[in-house]
């Protein structure tokens, strides 16, 4: 091999370590035997949230993740490999490619890093059944005003009592 593509191959590694790095979460998929309209309509998606969709090969990821100190996410790295990155919200690429994955039978889930641990499937499909980070926020929004607003519907009610009060 010439020193050339060794030095590619060696930025792809390092620039893909580096992706694992700065991602809040990473999750490694199988493509294989996704349509073109399919693969489109994933990366479209994905694209939407702020996530990358990378193919690389198993041996660049296996560097990469010895890098990262990622080592054990190696065992994944078999057949062809794809890789979400979101650097934003640790939840929407579990979320979208678990969606994908219910109505796609060819994409499989293999794995994957979520805000530096190593996930297991199971432990992604879990953190895919989470809302997202805005419906998390919103929750916690109605959650904080339920006390306010009750306490200014009491006072209503009181105001609202003594207005209809006969005048004695």
């Amino acid at each position: 091999m010439s020193e050339s593509a060794i030095a590619v191959k060696a930025g792809l590694v390092e620039e893909t370590a580096a992706k694992f790095t700065e991602a809040v979460s990473s999750v490694v998929v199988d493509v294989r035997g996704l349509t073109v309209e399919q693969s489109n309509a994933l990366r479209k998606s994905l694209r939407e949230e702020g996530i990358e969709l990378k193919v690389i090969k198993n041996k660049i990821l296996t560097r990469a993740a010895d890098a990262a100190n990622l080592s054990d996410l190696k065992e994944i790295f078999n057949g062809p490999s794809a890789v979400a990155f979101s650097k934003e919200d640790a939840i929407a690429p579990a979320r979208i490619l678990k969606e994908y994955a219910d109505k796609i039978e060819a994409l499989e889930i293999k794995g994957g890093v979520i805000d530096g641990t190593i996930a297991s499937v199971e432990e992604i499909n879990k953190y895919a059944a989470l809302p997202s980070r805005d419906g998390l926020l919103s929750m916690l929004l109605s959650t904080l005003q339920a006390p306010v607003r009750n306490f200014a519907y009491a006072v209503k009610a009181v105001s609202d009592a003594k207005d209809e009060e006969p005048a004695a």
